[in-house]
This record gives structure tokens, C-alpha cells and sequence, in this order.
């Protein structure tokens, strides 16, 4: 259902309270918030918690039965994002709420920075849930190392094929292709709830559609819908970019096989999906198990000359997410207009659970009111090479404003360097969508002004240290 967008605001209900009629949310009316029902207080929710690796918004036709089932009987995020377009910070800030600045996960080389104190997992497997993890957990984790917090867990080192898992403490080579073996191992652990009446939390995470990107045998010759790239794709003239975008090379060429890529990997994930809704149907617990669904990032098709992640365009932070939760009230096929992020799933979880967290979240519960007025993303350079730096940026559903650093972390993710900023880009999201226009390229003091930068700048200050 669609929410109005107040700048910051907590209004609206609590997490027991009630929103408008079920008629009212069968006809899509406009509601406040998410609505919230009498039987979220008689039963704590399953948790079904599903991540997927580099899976940008505009991949929806691989993924039909996901949509059908999440966005026809919950709710569609249309302005969703992680807040560290990279693997472990965004993973990290699933788990906690948190930004990567506070967790402490700025790459992919620091996963032993989260405090897993601070977790929902630990949450939840102290709140008597039954957990399990199957598939990717955080780079840069030894496949040998139990994931501290998961009762039952198949931890994949990344691959697609005869991959090496941890399986509940066990090191072994599973043949076959490892999207259905997370998808098996899921089931198996779902079966368990007739003989194990504990609310459960499982944490889904295949590898698609990260590079190799490599697809099922049955899906190695599907084609895709043709593609004609997007205004950004390559963008011909990038001179009022950074140089590391100067210098980017990627093509139209090169994006279609990406897109194709990754399209063909996610048809397996959608094959998975629909099993866990089918499972959930057997068992009888389909209404009573919140259903959460993201990309860990987003990814460019060749967006500005680039392919990958880790860049402050919004191929690379806006993810498909999608809610469903019949038993709560969230199951009428709705849509939600807020902006909404990974930090955003923890708290929303534990309030659903009626668990009061005693570490901090920067996020908040998807089931109140509150609508943020704009979003601090940042990433990290790691290392001291040469090319992209560090950045962080602000971002509403109308502008972004972003600035360049010098800093950079090591594999610990210890921060260094001298914090001047070193370039800056402001895009009007409205006039400008693709990003192709960066207005503070050789602007005059009076028209930064005129921009509200002082501000902005003001404000990103605020959100990096908060």
C-alpha cells in the first residue's frame, strides 16, 4: 500500500496496532502504514529470509512465481535499497540494522568485524526460534567456521556447481548444482516444523546472480527478452564524472550478457522460491511466516561505461524487495512507495517477534508508520591503488548528492587517510533518472546554493557520524 513520505517522521501505529478494515487493504486503498493484525499477538511469526547475490531491480521476468507470491499476497517495496553496495557491508547490515559505519563491516575483507552480539539471529535463536542458514554467509568467512547463531546450517563457499559446504560443522563437497541444493536443504529443515512446534528462522541466501553467473544446465540456452539498454548505458559523454567513470569501458554489448547472465541464474532461485511457498502451504504455516526477499546489491548493466556494483548510481543500491506476511496482515497485494532498506529488516523482523533489541539499529520496523525523508549509502575503497575512492551519498526519491574522499580501509576495515573530498555529483532524480547530468560540474558558488548543496553537505556530514 502506498505511504505518504514525511521527512523523518515515527507516526502512525505501533506494532499491535490496527489500520483500516481488510476490505479497505483487498481494494490497494492508501493506509499509513503497513497493516498489522489481532494475530501477530497470539503467535510469533516464522521467518523465511531470502538474499540473493548482485540481483538488481530490473530483473523481475526470472523471476515470476517470487513476484507472484510475495507481491500478490504482500508487499512490493518500490524504493528499495542496501546501504553499502557490496556483499558483506550489506549483508552485515541485514543481520544487524546497522550502516557499516557502526557494524563495522566496510569490505569484503572485515566480516569478522560484526559483532554477532548484535544480530538478529542472536535474537532470535535466544527467543527460542529454531535457525538455519543455508547458503552464502559473509566474504571472506573460512568455510570451516560454524556461523555463530544458526542451529541447522548448509554454509556454501561461494559456487555454482559441487560446491563445498559447512553442514552443521562438517566440511564436504555436495555434487550438483548449488541453488537446488540450498533450495533441498531449506526444505528439509522446513519439514522439521511437524515434529518441532518452535517458531523457526531460516536464512536463504544462493549464490545467483553473482559472477560466473553460471546457470543451470536446464536454463544454459534460455533466451531472455531483448534489451536495448537504458539512456546510461554506455552514456557517451562522461566528462562531468569522476575519472574512474572517465575511464570505463564497458558496452552496450556487455551489459545484454551480463543481464542475460544473471536472468538465467535467477530462474533456479524462482524454481526454489516457489518450493518454499508450496512447502509452506503443506505444512499449513504459509499465513503465519513473514517472507522477506532482497538483493544483497543492485548491479549495472554497463550503466555509465561500468558492470558491477559499489558505485553510487542506483543500478548498484536499488534491490528488488518484497514483504509477505498473510497472518500479519500483509497479504493483500499491495504496494509501499517509502523509502526502504536492508537496515530496515532487523528491526522489522524483531518487532514482528515482539522482541525488544538491546543494541542499537539504525533502521526501522517496516511495520510502523515511520517514512524517511532520505538515505545515507556509502562505500569503502579498499586498499591504495589507484581508481575509485571512497564516497557516500545522499539519497531522496528526487535528488542525490554524493562526495568522493580520501580515505580508504584494510582488510580489517580499519579506516585512514585525510577525509578532503575530492569530487562531488548532484543528479535531480526527477528530470534526470539515469544520472546523465551532474549538476555540480563547473557550478558557480551562487548556483550550489541554489541547489541546496550547503545543506546536503550538512546533512551527509551528519549521517556519516550518526
Amino acid at each position: 500500500m502506498s505511504t505518504s513520505s514525511t521527512s523523518g517522521s515515527a507516526s502512525g501505529p505501533t506494532r499491535r496496532g490496527l489500520l483500516g478494515t481488510a476490505a479497505a487493504v483487498a481494494a490497494g486503498a492508501t493506509l499509513p502504514a503497513l497493516a498489522a493484525s489481532p494475530a501477530r499477538a497470539a503467535a510469533r511469526p516464522n521467518v523465511l529470509l531470502i538474499v540473493t547475490d548482485d540481483q538488481p531491480k530490473q530483473t523481475e521476468w526470472a523471476t515470476p512465481k517470487t513476484v507472484s507470491w510475495l507481491t500478490g499476497q504482500g508487499v512490493r517495496f518500490t524504493n528499495g535499497h542496501v546501504t553499502t553496495p557490496l556483499c558483506a557491508p550489506s549483508r552485515s547490515s541485514v543481520f544487524s540494522g546497522r550502516f557499516a559505519h557502526n557494524h563495522g563491516v566496510r569490505n569484503n575483507g572485515a566480516s569478522h568485524a560484526l559483532d554477532q552480539h548484535t544480530t538478529l539471529q542472536r535474537y532470535l535463536a535466544q527467543a527460542g526460534y529454531r535457525t538455519g542458514l543455508f547458503g552464502k554467509y559473509l566474504n571472506s568467512w573460512n568455510v570451516a567456521d560454524n556461523p555463530p547463531h544458526f542451529e541447522d546450517f548448509a554454509l556454501l563457499r561461494p559456487s555454482y556447481v559441487d560446491g563445498t559446504f559447512n553442514v552443521n560443522g562438517t566440511v564436504q563437497t555436495i555434487d550438483g548444482y548449488t541453488t537446488t541444493v540450498v533450495r533441498n536443504r531449506t526444505l528439509a529443515f522446513l519439514e522439521k516444523a511437524r515434529t518441532d512446534d518452535r517458531p523457526w528462522f531460516a536464512y536463504v541466501t544462493p549464490y545467483a546472480s553473482h559472477g560466473p553467473r553460471t546457470p543451470e544446465p536446464k536454463y544454459a540456452g534460455t533466451d531472455v527478452p531483448a534489451w536495448d539498454g537504458r539512456p546510461s548505458v554506455p552514456e557517451d559523454d562522461r566528462s562531468d564524472k569522476p575519472p574512474y567513470v572517465r575511464n570505463a569501458t564497458q558496452t552496450l554489448a556487455d551489459g545484454r550478457r551480463v543481464r542475460a547472465e544473471q536472468l538465467r541464474t535467477l530462474r533456479s532461485v524462482d524454481d526454489a522460491v516457489q518450493a518454499f511457498h508450496d512447502k509452506l502451504a503443506a505444512l499449513g504455516q504459509l499465513d503465519n511466516t513473514l517472507v522477506i526477499y532482497i538483493g544483497d546489491n543492485g548491479f549495472n548493466w554497463a550503466d555509465h561505461g561500468l558492470t558491477g556494483k559499489g558505485v553510487p548510481y542506483r543500478p548498484a543500491h536499488e534491490v528488488p524487495f518484497y514483504l509477505s506476511w498473510p497472518g500479519g496482515g500483509l497479504g493483500g497485494g499491495t504496494t509501499d512507495n517509502r523509502i526502504v532498506a536492508n537496515i530496515d529488516i532487523a528491526p522489522t523482523v524483531l518487532d514482528a517477534a515482539g522482541i525488544t533489541p538491546d543494541t542499537p539499529h539504525d533502521g526501522r520496523s517496516l511495520l510502523s508508520g515511520y517514512s524517511r525523508d532520505h538515505l545515507l549509502i556509502e562505500w569503502w575503497k579498499q586498499g591504495t591503488g589507484a581508481g575509485q575512492k571512497t564516497w557516500s551519498s545522499y539519497v531522496s526519491k528526487d535528488r542525490q548528492y554524493t562526495e568522493y574522499y580520501d580515505l580508504h580501509t584494510d582488510a580489517s576495515g580499519t579506516v585512514t587517510g585525510t577525509g578532503q573530498v575530492g569530487f562531488r555529483e548532484y543528479y535531480d532524480l526527477q528530470a534526470d533518472p539515469y544520472q546523465l547530468s551532474n549538476s555540480l560540474y563547473q557550478a558557480t558558488p551562487a548556483q550550489e546554493k541554489a541547489l541546496g548543496v550547503p545543506g546536503l553537505a550538512a546533512a551527509l556530514a551528519a549521517d556519516r557520524t550518526a
